[in-house]
């Protein structure tokens, strides 16, 4: 459960300061949340690693990752897109 602990916006700050791009959004069931980025392996093993302390008031239980084809929409930018 990501709701409600400002999650997305950790993630998105998390994203601009490793100059990472790509999208963060919450699942609609509410088990979580979602991230499609175009790291390195540097970045990426940084971003998990805060992704795993989460903001304040969260208690992140895990953090899941597997392959994806960055989407070229999000070059350049880090953004919170609507929960899918």
């Amino acid at each position: 459960m990501v709701q409600g602990v400002g999650f997305r916006y950790f993630a998105q700050d998390a994203a601009e300061k490793l100059h990472i791009h790509g999208f963060v959004r919450n699942l609609r069931d509410g088990r979580g949340g979602k991230c499609s980025l175009s790291p390195t392996p540097q970045q990426h093993a940084e971003f998990c690693a805060m992704l795993e302390r989460g903001p304040r008031f969260a208690n992140v239980k895990a953090v899941h990752t597997e392959p994806a084809t960055p989407d070229p929409q999000y070059e350049g930018e880090f953004v919170i897109v609507p929960s899918a």
